[in-house]
């Protein structure tokens, strides 16, 4: 499977890679990546016709566990999926830029 870290997502990101938050809304809503795209871990399999098949995949979660989860079955399902390493938890820790509220930005 394969990881990355917050520089790598950042950079990836800035050039307009697709994230993906895979946490619970209630979880999403007290913070996350601006402009991360939520889709509870429980819909993945069933909403990946939402997701560019070109370009790689960023799963984050709260920690890193369920993005591991995440990417996997983005993987299996024929996508290039990235999980980022520790997390929104640790990407606002770091003092990155986070939102609130139950919408993307």
């Amino acid at each position: 499977m394969k990881t990355c870290d917050y520089s790598h997502l950042a950079g990836a990101y800035a050039t307009g890679a697709t994230l993906i938050d895979v946490r619970e809304p209630h979880e999403y809503e007290q913070g996350h990546v601006p402009g991360a795209v939520l889709i509870p871990l429980g819909e993945l399999t069933r909403r990946t016709d939402e997701l560019p098949r070109r370009g790689p995949v960023y799963v984050i979660c709260a920690s890193g566990k369920r993005s591991l989860s995440g990417a996997s079955i983005l993987q299996a399902a024929g996508f290039d999926a990235v999980s980022v390493d520790g997390g929104t938890s640790g990407w606002i820790a770091e003092g990155r830029e986070y939102v609130t509220g139950p919408r993307s930005r």
